[in-house]
């Protein structure tokens, strides 16, 4: 079950304004009415920007906003993202939580598009993982589509990925190929993935049926590419293992059709963000 966007809101409002924002209902006039900006610190790629409005009409639906950069579009340093009108009390108080949404979600898009445009001009797809922060992976994987990225399995339930550590307890090929057989006949929709460590476990895994793609795991260009000739076109081929900014366009130039980067969602850094007032 995933969180939808206004529980995650919910929670996050709980944990931050609690019984009430001290500080604002002792320290701002009631009546106070303000405008304010979210502006960029730094250049990036919007994703969650209609979260961040969900935070603020969550705290006060008297607020008014504007939005001026949607998801998937860059902005430079110093752009506005969003305006908000309406109750100063309600703005400070919704200020944190939305920021914590757009700052994360707009530095995944951010360094989503930083890949995707590592890889020009080759044809190759860039992935997601279920590397994500738990309960986000909705709204992160969101942010990998806003930056150009395509989203992979969304979890363990609509795509079969066999890795090393299934593959050692299930035993020999034969009942590997009966494994495959039994979830194409109970989930026909279902893509399977099967991940190879060697250029010889590939080659036996070409010879299963009801394959899907493979995963070329930690192999170097080299192999890669030996790999993009056995298959000949035959599966949908991934790379996958350590992949940077530095060794990606390399990896796109083998021929693979995709390459899944964990750093996408795991250890990305959020952007600059900030919330200026209006005089």
């Amino acid at each position: 079950m995933h969180y939808t966007a206004e529980l995650l809101i919910q929670f996050a409002l709980q944990e931050d304004i609690g019984s009430g924002d001290l500080t604002a209902n002792y320290f701002v006039p009631a009546d106070m009415h303000s405008h304010a900006l979210v502006v960029a610190r730094e250049d990036g790629v919007c994703a969650g920007i209609e979260l961040a409005v969900q935070v603020f009409h969550a705290v006060d639906q008297r607020l008014k906003t504007t939005i001026l950069r949607k998801d998937g579009q860059a902005f430079d340093r110093g752009q506005t993202l969003l305006e908000i009108r309406g109750p100063t009390r309600a703005i400070l108080s919704a200020e944190r939580t939305a920021l914590n949404f757009l700052q994360r979600l707009c530095g995944i898009a951010t360094q989503t598009r930083r890949y995707v445009d590592a890889v020009q001009p080759h044809p190759v797809q860039i992935w997601d993982t279920r590397k994500t922060t738990p309960g986000w992976r909705l709204l992160e994987k969101a942010a990998v589509k806003a930056g150009g990225g395509t989203n992979h399995r969304m979890g363990l339930y609509d795509h079969v990925m066999v890795k090393d550590n299934h593959l050692a307890a299930n035993g020999s090929i034969h009942e590997l190929q009966a494994a495959i057989d039994r979830v194409k006949a109970e989930h026909p929709s279902a893509r399977v993935q099967l991940e190879c460590d060697t250029l010889d476990q590939m080659q036996q895994f070409l010879t299963l049926r009801g394959v899907d793609m493979l995963l070329l795991d930690n192999m170097g260009t080299e192999k890669l590419c030996q790999a993009v000739q056995m298959n000949a076109g035959r599966l949908w081929l991934e790379a996958s293992g350590g992949i940077t900014l530095k060794t990606i366009r390399e990896v796109a130039a083998t021929g693979v059709n995709a390459i899944s980067v964990g750093a996408l969602t795991h250890s990305v850094q959020a952007l600059d963000l900030g919330l200026d007032f209006l005089a």
